[in-house]
């Protein structure tokens, strides 16, 4: 029994009361009853082990209990009603106790007796010590009258037939009794009784599961709260034991481990995750399995998810199987549920073969994409995730820079955290010795922002032993309404506009370290991020061209159960045991939609057997202290519905939407797609409220307000163009659709704790490319990939488009490939500095991969197509020019090409932050995540001059990004510009208009800059020559050469001509340019023995 003085340190007595387990907080306004109607119950049947046997108290009552549309069965004996009854009576003693204990407290305060000390000796003590004042009448109410339990020990005095019926009755009028007393409902007996806790009934989590007591062992490192001493009778209960009683709580997605029913903060969550798929046929794998003890007093069941195994003890072997039998049924039964692998052997399934909510919008480069992310974060109520690569607090979302000061990325979080929204922020902690990116200095800055937002850093390189790899996804995910998905991260030299700008003097777009050229140089510290590390008026910056997209609906909530997986993953860290884990809002876990994979368009058959061959609520959010981070709970994929039954959402709502498109979604922010703003709006819509969730029989109105401002140098109004598109103005930001989608992703158990590694991201690729009927485009940062049997490049990206391209040629049907990449690695170095191996071997593998040896697609496809291999496959890049300042030097630089995109026959599209490399695909090394966007929308387009059905997101984004590359986004009418790019087969688009811009374009920068690379100097030599003759002709350049002479001497039709560079630039059209095949061709690039990166692992460059 505790014991607790009612006196203070200075010898009075005490406002506070003992602590209590068993009270109710009777005038604590915090707590909220867990019944606000109520329930009704319903004795379905009555039962005894032994006919035999008489004995009232081994009957077993099926009680059916119904709250309001939730339903639930609970097998109870005669007895456990009884030790209820037993319960609520000492709870009516004890408060009347407490009662007295005041009045008590008062007489002796009265005779001057303040240095005696009351003591209450209870083995459940009240929970802040509030007592009840004055509650005669409430103390009636709390109990139930003794004589109402008899006739639940007297059935069996009746004759034999009759004794069910009549225990039937005489249970059920006990159960009216204290079911029909809103105060005894909501006390803890009847709630642990009845099998409930504060998680039954939030939709949010999914329906009421099996719940109750156990106790388990893993927990003892997790500390309690500083304020619970271990007082005598715990010694040896708690103190010298770790088997610790939790009450466990079972969802469809997880199993949640609450200290209390009654508590809101888990101890532990168990995230039910994809399992090994057994390789003995007839074989099964399960979640939970029961254990056989030595000691045959104790009743064990283990629980293995991931790359944990917890071992659980109940009070009896009835439970064990109770409770190994509801996990299992409800983590493994199901098809679509989480335990089972989807399409492409993914965790999440393909969403959207309802009208589930579904959608998705595109965005070009950083612009338009951070002002999407700048309005969601400004609208957001509850919950903020953010994960990245990189993440710079400085950052500006909007620019000029100037005008929008509260537009940084840290200002940005501090007002919505000021207004209680939760912040968390998990970064990649790099190897600092290899990258400058400073993940320390981001989270300290990020830690003195304010209380609620809390910041992670992963892996630990000492405990983990990970080195080599990255945490690389790009995320924010706000409300569990709107996740951004793509190729951008949160810092500098991502924003960027289609022009594409190489110099900004006096600084106007990109202030600081943002006026960024990793070619260049790399900030030895970022600290004083507003000091330029480049002299504008010398160097260009690297321009950056990306693709970024917003989602909603189930796959937003898909892409949150990722985020919430890292995160509880990272709280496990054996550093980091002192930080409590966290519990995000809504609907994460069941996988909400009716339909079956082979309902898609794409078949998971090839990439499971053909692929073989060539591919290997504020509910619980406290406002704590930074260093008190809860655990994360997964949640439902349905429909976010709030208590007062309005649903909440954020959105982006396409302005002028196509064919008069109704949106039908979570949320109605409004981008424009004309403009690169986004504009305030006010909209109503209805809702399709998913038809699991037992709420949604009537549609729900909503509306979102969003606050984010206008601006005079933005159209307000976006203009609908032919063939459906209406984004052709400024090509930068898409309709929001109603698509197919679904989360892909690499991860293995360094990087999220899955009991089997996931490369579903490399499946999807393969799988893509070999149903591809006409088409396939590639952007991406990197191209290096494998044919089969290829032991140092595992990735099989490479032999599905061989393989693709091979099958078209024996058809002899027309099929394009184009893949866009970077000229140059984006790192720092010269191709012949010393210091530049890392540089070097990027490029070897690429070229090995491309054009050289007998590993690279050229190479293979050449033997057997010859000159026609051009005509199924080529490769290009981006480059911008213009003048550093005005009466400047005029520059050129590469545009890094840094989206991670696969479009397929302008139906299917993937975004994501992968690239096409060993590290990304092979799901045990960087950790990375991408969408498959499938439209369901179509319009009439065209393939090779024959009719065909584009997908509208698939289309439009296509038909965007190749405006931009090819310059025709401004200048011609919306119809004769998307009329030029919307057959991508036709000989029109592909040689007369796309290739044929990008060998002009070639030409032109070569004339004018001889930049690099170029496919003139094929060695070290030749580079050094070149380098020499034009630093030495014009004085200064850069480490690209990329610096034009004054003049320029060009010959045109036999002659010599002098002119401006400028005006010889004036003839590029757009960004695209040849990728240089022949560029160092004579050369071995991988890194010599005198070179630290000869050491290690080629691993490191795959």
């Amino acid at each position: 029994m505790s014991k607790e003085t009612l006196l203070d340190k200075n010898g009075n007595f005490s406002d506070t009361l003992p602590k209590s387990n068993s009270f109710r907080q009777w005038d604590d306004a915090t707590w909220h009853n867990i019944f606000e109607e109520l329930p009704v119950a319903t004795i379905v049947s009555v039962s005894r082990p032994d006919t035999r046997d008489f004995s009232p108290m081994l009957l077993s009552y099926t009680i059916e209990i119904q709250y309001k549309q939730v339903k639930w069965r609970l097998v109870k004996k005669a007895s456990q009603v009884l030790y209820l009854h037993f319960a609520l009576k000492r709870r009516a003693l004890i408060e009347e106790f407490h009662e007295k204990q005041e009045q008590v407290r008062e007489y002796l305060q009265s005779l001057g007796m303040g240095d005696h000390v009351a003591v209450v000796e209870d083995a459940d003590e009240p929970d802040d010590g509030a007592v009840p004042v004055n509650h005669d009448e409430l103390l009636k109410n709390r109990s139930v009258p003794s004589i109402a339990a008899l006739p639940i020990i007297r059935p069996a005095l009746g004759w034999q037939q009759s004794i069910a019926e009549t225990a039937k009755l005489a249970m059920q009028g006990y159960l009216n009794h204290f079911l029909g007393n809103m105060d005894i409902v909501n006390s803890r007996e009847v709630c642990k009784f009845l099998e409930i806790s504060r998680l039954s009934f939030m939709q949010e989590y999914g329906p009421k599961l099996k719940e109750g007591y156990v106790t388990v062992k893993h927990l003892s490192k997790i500390s309690r709260d500083s304020d619970t001493p271990c007082f005598p009778f715990t010694l040896i209960t708690f103190c010298s034991s770790s088997w610790q009683k939790v009450w466990a709580v079972l969802k469809p997605g997880f199993l949640a481990l609450l200290e209390d029913p009654f508590d809101t903060k888990p101890l532990d969550v168990i995230v039910f995750d994809v399992q090994q798929i057994p390789k003995n046929k007839g074989s099964h794998i399960y979640l939970a399995s029961p254990i056989k003890e030595h000691n045959p007093l104790r009743d064990s069941f283990n629980v293995s998810c991931g790359n944990r195994n917890i071992k659980f003890r109940t009070s009896s072997s009835g439970k064990v199987k109770d409770w190994v039998a509801a996990i299992n049924d409800t983590a493994m039964r199901h098809q679509e549920g989480w335990c089972n692998p989807h399409r492409f052997r993914s965790f999440a399934p393909p969403r959207g073969l309802t009208e589930d909510g579904s959608e998705a919008q595109w965005f070009v480069d950083g612009h338009t994409a951070f002002e999407a992310i700048a309005s969601a974060i400004e609208n957001a109520k509850s919950e903020i995730f953010i994960t990245g690569w990189w993440l710079c607090p400085e950052l500006y979302l909007r620019r000029p820079f100037e005008n929008e000061s509260s537009s940084r990325l840290d200002a940005l979080l501090e007002a919505k955290a000021r207004q209680g929204v939760q912040i968390y922020i998990l970064l990649y902690k790099e190897v600092s010795l290899a990258l400058k990116i400073n993940s320390l200095y981001s989270k300290k800055l990020l830690l003195t922002v304010h209380e609620n937002v809390r910041v992670m850093r992963y892996p630990d390189h000492i405990s983990t032993g990970v080195y080599l790899w990255s945490h690389h996804e790009k995320l924010v995910i706000v409300d569990y309404q709107i996740c951004f998905i793509g190729g951008l991260d949160l810092c500098f030299g991502r924003y960027d506009t289609s022009e594409h700008k190489v110099g900004d003097l006096p600084a106007v777009l990109w202030p600081g370290k943002d006026y960024y050229n990793p070619r260049e140089s790399e900030p030895n510290s970022w600290e004083d991020a507003m000091k330029d590390e480049l002299v504008r008026e010398k160097y260009p910056r690297m321009p950056w061209h990306d693709v970024h997209c917003a989602i909603w609906g189930p796959p937003c909530r898909d892409v949150a159960r990722h985020f919430v997986q890292r995160w509880n993953h990272r709280s496990k860290a054996p550093n980091e045991q002192a930080i409590p884990l966290l519990m995000p809002h809504h609907h994460m876990v069941l996988p909400h939609y009716m339909g079956r994979s082979e309902d898609m368009g794409i078949e998971t058959k090839y990439t499971e057997e053909n692929c073989k061959d060539i591919c290997r609520q504020d509910s619980f959010s406290s406002q704590s202290p930074m260093d008190n981070i809860p655990l994360l709970l997964p949640q439902e994929s349905g429909g976010l519905v709030a208590t007062n039954g309005v649903k909440k959402v954020n959105g982006l709502e396409v302005n002028g939407d196509i064919h008069n498109h109704t949106t039908e979604g979570n949320g109605s922010f409004t981008f424009s797609r004309k403009s690169s703003k986004v504009e305030s709006r006010v909209s109503e819509t209805k809702i399709k409220v998913d038809p699991m969730d037992p709420t949604s029989d009537t549609d729900l109105d909503l509306m979102a307000q969003s606050s984010t401002k206008s601006s005079e140098e933005f159209s307000d109004t976006s203009e609908e163009g032919d063939h459906g598109l209406s984004c052709v103005e400024s090509g930068q930001v898409g309709p929001r659709i109603s698509c197919h989608c679904q989360i892909i992703r690499s991860v293995s158990q360094w990087s999220a704790g899955t009991s089997q590694t996931e490369e579903s991201i490399h499946d999807a690729y393969c799988s893509l490319i070999h149903k591809a009927e006409h088409f396939i485009y590639i952007e991406n940062q990197f191209f290096i990939s494998g044919f089969s049997g290829d032991e140092m490049v595992q990735n099989r990206v490479l032999e599905a488009l061989y393989r693709r391209i091979l099958l078209a040629h024996k058809e002899q049907k027309p099929f394009r490939v184009i893949i866009v990449i970077p000229l140059m690695p984006g790192f720092q170095g010269g191709v012949d500095d010393g210091g530049a191996a890392t540089v070097r071997a990027l490029i070897h593998w690429q070229y090995r991969t491309i054009s050289r040896e007998k590993t690279s697609i050229l190479y293979n496809l050449n033997l057997l197509l010859g000159p026609k291999t051009k005509d199924y496959i080529s490769f290009y890049g981006l480059r911008s020019y213009g003048r550093l300042s005005d009466n400047g030097h005029v520059a050129t630089s590469q545009v890094y090409v840094h989206s991670k995109l696969l479009i397929v026959d302008d139906h299917t599209t993937i975004i994501g932050s992968s690239n096409i490399n060993d590290r990304s695909l092979l799901g045990s090394r960087d950790s990375e995540i991408g969408v498959v966007i499938e439209d369901k929308e179509f319009l009439e387009s065209s393939m090779n001059g024959e009719p065909w059905k584009a997908g509208k997101f698939a289309h439009s984004l296509r038909c965007s990004l190749w405006l931009e590359h090819l310059g025709l986004h401004e200048g011609e009418s919306s119809f004769h510009q998307i009329n030029k790019v919307h057959d991508p087969v036709a000989d029109l688009t592909y040689r007369d208009l796309w290739m044929e811009t990008a060998e002009e374009n070639t030409n032109i920068y070569e004339d004018v800059f001889a930049c690099i690379p170029n496919d003139q100097i094929h060695s070290r030599a030749a580079l050094r020559q070149s380098t020499s003759h034009w630093k030495e002709k014009i004085g200064h350049s850069t480490i690209d050469l990329g610096i034009a002479p004054e003049k320029l001497e060009y010959e045109e039709n036999g002659e010599i001509k002098v002119a401006e560079p400028m005006e010889r630039l004036r003839s590029v059209k757009g960004h695209l340019v040849c990728f240089p095949l022949e560029f160092m061709r004579e050369e071995d690039l991988r890194p010599f023995f005198s070179e630290s990166e000869f050491y290690a692992s080629p691993m490191v460059f795959l």
